[in-house]
This record gives C-alpha cells, sequence and structure tokens, in this order.
C-alpha cells in the first residue's frame, strides 16, 4: 500500500511538535507503599518533532508506545523510557508528554485515626532531547485549609476560614526519591491544617482548633512553601500557586512564585 506519510516534503518547514492529543487510558502511578495504583489518565500531549524532509509522522505509533507502557508503573525512569522508545521508534530528536491524573492518598483522621481517601490532580510531563537527560517535571494539586490572622486578631468571635488549593510543580533531571505522597505532604505541613474525606467530632474539633493556632494568609502559606521546595535535594526548578477560596469575600486570595534551584 502507498504510504503517504513517508513521501517527501519541499516546503522547508520542520516541526517543532506533532503527534497526539486527548488521549485517555488506564495506567498505573507508581505509589510511596510500593503497590502501583490504577488511575484514569489523560494524556494531554504525546509529541515529537519532525524534519523538513518528511510529510507526516505516525500517529499510530504513539498509540502503541502509550499500550506499551501503561502496565508499567508512572515515574521518572517509565516516562524516560517511554520517551527514548518515541525517539527510537520515530527516528525523532525530541519527544514530549504530558499526563494528567487523579491520584488518591490515604489519610488517617488525627483523632479517631478513620481512614479514609484524599483525591489529588496530578501532571507527569518529561521533555526528552536525543542524548541528554530527561526533564521530568511533577506536579501536584492539594486541597488545604487556611484561616485568616487579620479575621483572628480583630473578631471577638472565631476567625473566617476556608479551603485552598495548593498547586506546586518540580523539576528534576535524575530520579530523587521525591513521590507524590512526599510533595502532598510538604504542601499539607505549610498550610493552617489539613482536610479530609472522613471526620468524625473529635477529629473536627481537632482540625477547627488545629487551624485557628496556625493562621495563614495566602501570603504566608506561598512563602513557608517556597523555603521548604528549597531545601529539596536534586530539584532544578519549581512553582507554587496558592488558592484561598475566600468564606466572607465574593473573590479569591491568590498567590504565585516560581524559581530555578
Amino acid at each position: 500500500m502507498k504510504d503517504v506519510q513517508n513521501m517527501g516534503d519541499t516546503r522547508g518547514i520542520a516541526i517543532q511538535s506533532v503527534g497526539i492529543s486527548k488521549a485517555w487510558l488506564p495506567f498505573l502511578a507508581a505509589s510511596e507503599k510500593g503497590n502501583p495504583q490504577n488511575v484514569t489518565a489523560l494524556v494531554a500531549k504525546f509529541t515529537v518533532d519532525l524534519p523538513k524532509e518528511y510529510k507526516g509522522t505516525h500517529m499510530s505509533r504513539f498509540m502503541e508506545i502509550l499500550h506499551e507502557y501503561a502496565n508499567k508503573p508512572l515515574n521518572f525512569t517509565a516516562i524516560d523510557e517511554l520517551l527514548k522508545e518515541a525517539l527510537r521508534k520515530l527516528d525523532a530528536k525530541s519527544a514530549h508528554i504530558t499526563i494528567n491524573f487523579k491520584y488518591f492518598i490515604e489519610k488517617a483522621a488525627p483523632v479517631s485515626k478513620r481512614k479514609s481517601l484524599l483525591d489529588i490532580d496530578c501532571i507527569f510531563s518529561g521533555d526528552k532531547v536525543e542524548n541528554k537527560p530527561l526533564e521530568f517535571t511533577m506536579a501536584v494539586a492539594v486541597p488545604v485549609t487556611s484561616l485568616c490572622p487579620c479575621s483572628k486578631e480583630i473578631a471577638d468571635y472565631g476567625a473566617h476560614n476556608q479551603r485552598s488549593m495548593v498547586k506546586a510543580a518540580v523539576k528534576f533531571s535524575c530520579p530523587n526519591g521525591l513521590t507524590i505522597e512526599k510533595l502532598a505532604e510538604i504542601i499539607e505541613k505549610e498550610a493552617s491544617s489539613s482536610v479530609y474525606s472522613i471526620l468524625k467530632r473529635e477529629d473536627e474539633k481537632y482540625v477547627t482548633e488545629a487551624a485557628y493556632e496556625n493562621p495563614k494568609f495566602v501570603e504566608d502559606i506561598l512563602r513557608d512553601l517556597v523555603l521548604s521546595l528549597r531545601k529539596l535535594k536534586g530539584i532544578d526548578y519549581f512553582s507554587v500557586e496558592c488558592e484561598n477560596f475566600e468564606s466572607i469575600h465574593n473573590h479569591n486570595a491568590y498567590a504565585s512564585h516560581e524559581e530555578y534551584a
């Protein structure tokens, strides 16, 4: 059969990224406890470069590679191997992939120790250039509680508090032992309090009082998290976003920061 994709092209334009987007697949996500977690993943983008001499890439090979790696736990090493396979099978010099998925962390309530699952949004992203180390980015979005220091200071009764969403992304070019669970734990420690899916009365009392004793503006959470991320070894870059879903305003409070190590 005639292979149109392999025919030459005379327009002289090398394409920087070509491939597939928005492909849903079941994957395994590496777990800190050792047992991989089954996740439904959205492959937001999976692309390679295309030399100017070629008319098109081989789209089916992208899905073939994804199916091959769907049964291997996602981590730095698996993403590196996947992109090396893409370079080889697609005769490319560079490759990129972004995978979004929902991950569940088991948490025990602070007093009753009742266990429940907290869902967090995760992104694994990899950039691979031939004969160069993988640039791997892990990103998580973790819900937490924030309590307003100003409200606590001026109010005779209580202080307004709210759920917040903290997003952190870290980039590294060699395995360093950082896991989804560890990154989420770092974030939770810098909030006024953690959130839980299941709380009994004694737990609700504990987290309410814990937040009251640890008031933080959105700026406080962000700055404390930046200081914690600076302590991580083997990190090339990180970014942080914090958004408080204000309970007494009709708008959110927001702060962000990024820096290279």
